[in-house]
C-alpha cells in the first residue's frame, strides 16, 4: 500500500451488497410517494351520530322527593264498658259506613243497673214529697206558736238534702243509661277494618285492648321532607295558591295521582335539615294504601314556552355544560349552555341554544369540534337540518 494513504478496513463483499441494496429500495420508494402525508383528495369519515331539534315547551318547576302514605284519619275503637262481647257484625278488611253497628257486648247487667237506678230515683221521689209537706206544716206551726224556728229550719234542711239525693239519682240514671248505649258500639268514621283482635264470646274490659283499627283513606295523605333551603319558595307559593302535588308508585311511575299541599311543620329537623310537608289526595280508586312508599312531586310553578333538549343530549366538561350543534353543513360543534330544571327526560336550556337547532343526543364521545356527522335514522342517513317541530325528534340509530 502506498505510503500516505489512509484507508479503511474493507467490509466483506456479501454485507457490502446487502447494504447496498437497502439504500436502493429505499431512495426508489421515496422517488415513488413524494411529500408524506394522505393521498391527494382524501377526507375524513363522517361520525354517524343521533340527533334532535331544540324546541320549546311548558315545563313545571318542581321538587322530587319521596314519601309514605298515612289515613286521613284513624281510629282505634275501644270499649268503654267492661263485659263480655256478645256479636260481631263485620268481617275483617271490610269497608265501613260512619255509624255501622260493629259490636254488641252483653247488656243485661247494664240494663239491670238501670232499673236499679230509676227505682232508686222514685223511692227519694217519695221521700222529697213527704219532707215537702212535713216543712210545710212546720210553717203552718210556728205561725200558730206551737214550733220553733230550729224545727222549721231542721225540715228546710231534710228537703234540701232530700233533693239533693233526688239529683244524684238523675246522675246515676244517665251513667247507668250512656253504659246501657256503650254495649252498642258503631263505626265512628268511613273507612276500613283491619284484623279482628277479639272474638265473641270473650271479656273485654274499659280502655283496655283494641278491638279493631279502622282507617279512613278516602281521602288519604302523604307526608314527605324537603331541604330547608326550599322552604321560602313553597310557603310564598302557597300564599299565593293551592300547590299540587303528584304522588306515584314505584311499580307504575306513568301513573300519578294529584292533590293539593296543605301543610307545612312549623320546625326543620335540626339533624337532616329538611322540613315535614302534607298533601291531600281524594284517592277515589284507592290505589295509595296506608304505609306505601310513593314518588313525590311538588310542582312549584311552571315555565312557559321554555327552550329545551333531550337531557342526553348535554354533557358535563370541564369548563360547565355544553352541547354538539350541527350546522347545515352537517358539522358539530362544541357549545356551551347554561341548563336548568329537569323534567322528565328533557332539560331546560336558559342560555345558548335557539329554537329550531339541532344538537347531537347520540356519538358525542366520537366527535370532536368542527367533526363532521352523518344522522342516522335505522341505519339510514338523514338531513340534519330537518325544521324541527315542537317535540319532534330527528334520531335513530347508526
Amino acid at each position: 500500500m502506498p505510503k500516505g494513504l489512509n484507508m479503511r478496513p474493507s467490509l466483506p463483499v456479501g454485507l457490502a451488497l446487502i447494504a447496498w441494496s437497502l439504500l436502493a429500495g429505499t431512495l426508489a420508494s421515496c422517488s415513488r410517494k413524494g411529500p408524506s402525508g394522505p393521498p391527494a383528495g382524501s377526507a375524513a369519515k363522517p361520525v354517524p351520530v343521533l340527533a334532535a331539534g331544540v324546541t320549546t315547551q311548558p315545563i313545571p318547576v318542581q321538587i322530587s322527593t319521596f314519601g309514605t302514605v298515612q289515613p286521613f284519619s284513624s281510629v282505634a275503637v275501644k270499649t268503654q264498658i267492661t263485659g263480655i262481647l256478645k256479636k260481631v257484625h263485620f268481617q275483617k278488611g271490610q269497608a265501613l259506613k260512619k255509624g255501622r253497628e260493629l259490636f254488641n257486648i252483653d247488656p243485661l247487667p247494664f240494663q239491670a243497673v238501670l232499673d236499679q237506678a230509676k227505682a232508686n230515683h222514685e223511692r227519694d221521689e217519695v221521700l222529697l214529697a213527704k219532707y215537702q209537706l212535713d216543712m210545710k206544716r212546720q210553717t203552718e206551726l210556728l205561725k200558730s206558736g206551737a214550733s220553733t224556728q230550729d224545727e222549721l229550719d231542721q225540715a228546710q234542711t231534710t228537703v234540701d238534702a232530700q233533693a239533693a239525693v233526688i239529683r244524684a239519682d238523675k246522675a246515676i240514671i244517665d251513667k247507668a243509661r250512656i253504659d246501657l248505649d256503650n254495649c252498642t258500639i258503631t263505626c265512628p268514621i268511613d273507612g276500613i277494618a283491619g284484623d279482628l283482635l277479639v272474638t265473641e264470646g270473650n271479656l273485654v274490659k274499659l280502655n283496655d285492648v283494641t278491638l279493631v283499627t279502622i282507617n279512613q283513606i278516602r281521602p288519604i295523605e302523604v307526608f314527605f321532607n324537603v331541604a330547608q333551603s326550599d322552604m321560602n319558595a313553597v310557603r310564598q307559593r302557597m300564599a299565593k295558591d293551592t300547590l299540587k302535588v303528584q304522588v306515584s308508585l314505584p311499580s307504575e311511575p306513568g301513573l300519578p295521582e294529584e292533590g293539593d299541599l296543605f301543610f307545612v311543620d312549623n320546625t326543620v329537623d335540626s339533624g337532616s335539615g329538611t322540613i315535614r310537608l302534607g298533601a291531600r289526595f281524594p284517592n277515589d280508586d284507592e290505589r295509595l294504601w296506608p304505609g306505601q312508599y310513593v314518588l313525590v312531586n311538588l310542582r312549584l310553578a311552571t315555565l312557559d314556552n321554555a327552550i329545551v333538549v333531550p337531557s342526553k343530549a348535554v354533557s358535563t366538561g370541564r369548563d360547565g355544560k355544553f352541547v354538539f350543534v350541527i350546522k347545515p353543513d352537517n358539522t358539530a360543534w362544541i357549545r356551551a349552555v347554561t341548563a336548568g330544571v329537569q323534567a322528565g327526560d328533557v332539560t331546560v336550556v336558559e342560555k345558548g341554544l335557539r329554537p329550531g337547532e339541532t344538537v347531537v343526543t347520540d356519538g358525542q364521545v366520537r366527535l370532536t369540534d368542527g367533526a363532521r356527522v352523518e344522522v342516522r335514522r335505522d341505519g339510514v342517513p338523514v338531513a340534519a337540518t330537518v325544521p324541527a317541530t315542537r317535540g319532534a325528534v330527528v334520531e335513530a340509530g347508526p
